[in-house]
Parts: structure tokens; sequence; C-alpha cells
């Protein structure tokens, strides 16, 4: 029987914090007709389906710090975190799809890219779900201890309201140094 395995990530865009992904094997049971691409889906429902996902599938997450983002660049380490997934799942796929058009550097899995594919396969949407929601949750925690910059909202995105906050307070630990605006020179 064929076992194949989703992958997404998320955070790529951010300011802050890690970049997580997820990889996902889907049982059967699962109703495949609600998992859509994250972003298309309200934060509440996401947070439903997650729960789902979990319950109803084999599931890792992967993440690669704000150091490994600085050190590598933010495409290899969304890279190094979809392998990191990817390698967690406690059961082997004979076939890995990841969204997008590059593929982590992995030995022994039999990876394929797939343009779009968090909008067009399910086992995709359903880690783009529960890596948006990982991270959410990981964000989100972080600001309250950094409260001024609300990302229990913007979850670290340059939005208006995080821009004002980092002229306002500066930038923490947790900012990604080479991203701009933020880019600080060495």
């Amino acid at each position: 029987m064929k076992i194949v395995a989703g992958v997404d990530e998320v955070g790529r865009g951010s300011l802050v914090g890690p970049v997580f992904a997820a990889a996902v094997i889907l049982n059967k049971s699962i109703d495949k007709k609600q998992l859509k691409d994250s972003k298309k889906i309200t934060k509440r429902k996401r947070e439903i389906l997650a729960i789902n996902i979990k319950k109803n599938s084999i599931w890792a997450i992967g993440k690669a710090s704000v150091k490994e983002i600085e050190k590598i660049n933010i495409l290899h380490a969304s890279l190094l975190a979809m392998k990191r997934a990817i390698i967690k799942l406690r059961k082997k796929p004979s076939l890995v799809l990841i969204d997008g058009n590059k593929l982590p550097n992995i030995k022994n899995y039999k990876l394929k890219s797939v343009i779009k594919g968090d909008q067009k396969i399910p086992s995709i949407s359903a880690a783009s779900i529960l890596a948006k929601v990982t991270r959410d949750n990981k964000i989100a925690n972080l600001g309250e201890k950094y409260k001024g910059y609300f990302w229990n909202k913007n979850f670290g995105y340059g939005t208006k309201q995080h821009l004002k906050a980092i002229k306002k307070l500066g930038i923490t630990i947790h900012h990604r140094k080479s991203f701009s605006p933020i880019k600080i020179k060495k």
C-alpha cells in the first residue's frame, strides 16, 4: 500500500520567530473536503481542523530557528524545517508531496514538489493547517512576553501595527535581523 505524506511550511514572510513545517499522512477516515490552504480558512476553523487532523493522521512538526534562518537564509531554513518534519514521521512514506517548487535535501525518500499543492492535495492542505496553527500559537505565546508588538494578532508579520511597535520599542531576540525593514548591517 502506498503511504503518501503531504508537507508544507509557514512563516517565511514573518519578521519574527522560527519557520515551521508539518508533514502529514492522512487516514482514510478524514473528511478531505474540509481541507484547504490554511490561509483560506478562519483561525477558529483551522484550530478545529488541526485537532481533527492530529486525531486522524500520522503527523510531525519541524522547525528552523531564527539563528538558522539568519545563517542559511529563509529558503534553506524552510527546507530544513520540512526535512525535520519528514524525518520525525513515525511511519516512512513511500511518497512525499511538498508544496512549492523546491525540495529539501533528504536521502532515501521519494519527493515530489507540487506548485500550489496546499490548494490541490488534501495531505498538503492538512500540513499547511497544522504548521500554521502550531506557529501561530508559538508566536502568540511569545507575544505574551513582548506585549507591545501585538504578535497575537499579526503573528510577527510586517503589519503597520508591528512596524510601528518596532520603531517605538526596537527589536527583540526573536526578530529576524536579516529581514527588511529590520536589516542590521554586520
